[in-house]
């Protein structure tokens, strides 16, 4: 155990200073992942943005509140590696585009993904927020974000797919009624019975 525990913290301080894909980065490198071996859940979200990539800290931004209230976990719960693993799709934060920030870098997810989750048990829930993610983890995924999120219970009990918790999807949420109705209740107890 002591050897898997030392490979982790060197794989992650490899990632950590990762700059496979620093001349694409308008803010330069800064790779935000978490992980503890005895996480048995793991959020594979985007890409940080602005301002995680300015405090180093995941999900620290108005997401990480509503994504926090989604699971129903708290700030403590979150943020405890050996709890709750943190690996987005692109490590650093992609830029800002024309309608929001720049789609994850395409280098991160192959480099470091398969290395990462090998250190964590097979017997995990993962929770695959947004299209990106969803592309690479979901097999059986349907035509559109919203099809693929409608049929969440498809997914269960090893997967919990979330469209992203951005106030740009506001009008999403809103539109989906059955999101907050039926969806969310049913990802809370799932959650509540893995940490349990």
């Amino acid at each position: 155990m002591a050897g898997k525990a030392t490979s982790l913290k060197s794989l992650l301080t490899e990632v950590r200073s990762c700059t496979v894909c620093a001349e694409y980065l308008e803010a330069g490198p800064r790779p935000v992942v978490r992980l503890g071996s005895s996480a048995r859940i793991v959020i594979i979200g985007q890409a940080p943005g602005r301002l995680v990539h300015e405090s180093g800290v995941p999900w620290d931004d108005p997401s990480g509140v509503r994504l926090r209230d989604w699971l129903d976990l708290t700030p403590e719960q979150f943020y405890d590696a050996d709890q709750v693993a943190i690996l987005p799709m692109g490590f650093c934060f992609p830029g800002t585009g024309k309608s929001g920030d720049n789609p994850p870098r395409p280098e991160c997810a192959p480099l470091w993904h398969d290395k990462l989750l090998a250190h964590l048990s097979e017997d995990r829930l993962e929770i695959i927020i947004g299209m990106y993610a969803q592309a690479r983890y979901i097999d059986n995924r349907q035509k559109t974000l919203t099809a693929t999120v409608a049929n969440w219970a498809d997914y269960m009990p090893t997967q919990v797919v979330l469209p992203h918790p951005s106030w740009r999807n506001n009008g999403w949420i809103k539109k989906n009624p059955w999101f907050e109705t039926d969806t969310l209740p049913a990802v809370r107890a799932r959650i509540a019975e893995v940490l349990n």
